[in-house]
């Protein structure tokens, strides 16, 4: 028994190692969540950005017309 670990001992590390491989998957998943939310907006802003160009551009377009 002095040379050989219990098995109490040979719990311990995979225990931490589920711990630890548990707590990686949660902050990945939380990080695709944001990532995603981030992208999100992204998009919807750039979205915008380009619809508000567009109309400024056409109603630029119509003035020079009528003159």
């Amino acid at each position: 028994m002095s040379g050989e670990p219990s098995d109490s001992e040979d719990e311990t590390p995979s225990i931490l190692e589920e711990a630890a491989a548990a707590k990686r998957s949660a902050d990945k998943a939380a990080g695709t969540k944001r990532t995603r939310q981030l992208v999100t907006g992204a998009a919807i802003g750039v979205g915008s950005a380009a619809l508000v160009a567009a109309l400024l551009y056409a109603s630029r377009n119509r003035k020079n017309d009528k003159s």
